[in-house]
Parts: C-alpha cells; structure tokens; sequence
C-alpha cells in the first residue's frame, strides 16, 4: 500500500512532535515565518480570485478549493505551522516530549507565523497589490480585502471561538491525514481535503487570519483605499487594531488550541496508548 495505517500515522507523529520541541530558537523563528508566509499566500490568492465574485457560497467554494494547497506547502517544506503543532501533545503523552518544550515551539512558532503574515500582508497593501483592479473598480480588491478584515474582527467572541475549534479539528486531521502518505501527492491530498472543507465552511484559522486581518488594517491606512470604501458605503470604524487581537485574534487561537488538543487526544488515545 501506499499509505500508513493512522495507528502508524499517529506514531510517526509522535515521534516527529517530539523532534520539533528541541528545534535550536532561530531555525524555529524562521521556520514560523516561513509557514505564515505559506499560509498568507492562498490568502492573497482568495481574496484575489474573489473579490468581483457575487454570492457568498460561490466565494467560499472558490476559496475552499484554492487555499487548501496552503498546507501542503508547508508541510513539504517543512516549516512550522502553530495550529498543526498543536498536535505536539500526541508526542506529550506518548512521553516522548515535555509540556514546556510544546510550550516553547507553539510561542515561537506563533510569533514566526505573525511575521511571515505580517510581511507578506504589508509588502501587498504597501506596494501596489491592492491596485490590481482596473478603471472604475481600480480600488474594488482593497475594499473587498477590508470588508473580510473587518467581518473577521467583529465576530461575537463566542463564534469566533467555535468557528476556530471547528477549524483546527480539521487541520489538525489534514496533518494527520498528510502523514498517511508515502509520496509527495499523497501527502498533498491528505492535507488538501479537510482545509479545504473548513474554508468552504468559513471556519476560521488564526494564522489565515492573520493576513486576512492586517492586509484590511493596513489597507486602512490608505487615505484612497477608504475614501473608495466609504463612497461604497462600507463602516470602517471597526477595522481596528484593538477588534483585531481583541476580537479576533485571542478566541480564534484559543479555539484552535482546544481544536488541536482534542484531535492529538483521540488520536493518542485511540492508536498509541492502546497499541
């Protein structure tokens, strides 16, 4: 077969999970930014193939279909993705890893994947991405970018925090499906699936979001970009750096975390700690 049975899976996780933990600080850093710059790219690439589309499902499937090659990326390349790292406490309770040492890979690897955001989110609201548009509709992809920043951010915490539970149990088994494979397409397809399921059901990821996010609050910043936004009747003044963390950013990790915890437990409990 070309495939691990998901007890094999899960071991190889484990075992991987727990390599992760001693990576030296600044091979870890710049494996974080690599990931979020990974994930910020199907971000742009959604926001780009969409924002003349009408019809909210039309959107999603097309951002469904699209983002979900952004795991693959990362988990081929080998960089360090915050929310499949959650998964790091198979490896915990395998004993094969410490509490602190996930703590440590989940803080550095979340700070890598701002920046690789942060980067990629600025350089595109900065340096002209944001003019892709042409004529009358020349500022129409930054007011779409800020109109899906600002829907992010103003979510009731509550949702926001479900909606990233539901996405990172998806996540968290689109690594898991991934380490099935024992070829690059293999690997690719695993993880394609399930993200792309979330994204279709507009479940939300703090590290996509973090792009989505700031390339609206950076857009923002644009004295054209709002005056266009406005005249189209678009309310910015929820497009804040304070929603941002506040209203997105702490319950959309935290529901992600307990995502990712649920899924590394079943799958400890179910294929390693009864083997």
């Amino acid at each position: 077969m070309n495939l691990f049975t998901m007890a094999e899976a899960a071991n190889n996780y484990s075992a991987a999970g727990a390599g992760k933990t001693k990576i030296p600080t600044a091979k870890m850093l710049l494996l974080g930014i690599l990931a979020g710059f990974l994930i910020g790219v199907p971000s742009v690439v959604t926001n780009m193939a969409t924002y003349t589309v009408v019809g909210n499902s039309t959107v999603r499937m097309i951002s469904g279909i699209l983002f979900a090659f952004g795991l693959g990326t990362v988990i081929l390349t080998g960089a360090e993705l915050f929310t499949g790292n959650t998964l790091i406490l198979i490896s915990v309770l395998d004993k094969k890893a410490t509490a602190a040492g996930m703590l440590r890979n989940w803080i550095l690897v979340y700070i890598g994947n701002f920046l690789g955001s942060m980067f990629l989110s600025f350089v595109c609201a900065r340096f002209g991405w944001l003019n892709a548009a042409n004529g009358d509709t020349a500022n129409a992809l930054a007011i779409a970018s800020m109109k899906v920043a600002q829907g992010k951010m103003t979510m009731p915490f509550q949702n926001a925090f479900f909606m990233g539970v539901l996405c990172n149990i998806l996540v968290t088994l689109g690594v898991l499906m991934s380490l099935a494979g024992k070829d690059g397409f293999s690997r690719v397809i695993g993880a394609w699936i399930p993200v792309c399921f979330f994204v279709t059901c507009g479940f939300n990821h703090s590290i996509a979001d973090m792009t989505y996010c700031t390339m609206g609050l950076f857009a923002k910043s644009n004295a054209a970009y709002c005056e266009a936004a406005t005249a189209m009747g678009v309310d910015l003044s929820k497009l804040t750096w304070g929603n941002y963390f506040g209203g997105n950013m702490l319950p959309v990790t935290l529901g992600n975390i307990i995502g990712g915890l649920l899924v590394g437990f079943i799958f400890w409990f179910c294929w390693i700690h009864t083997k």
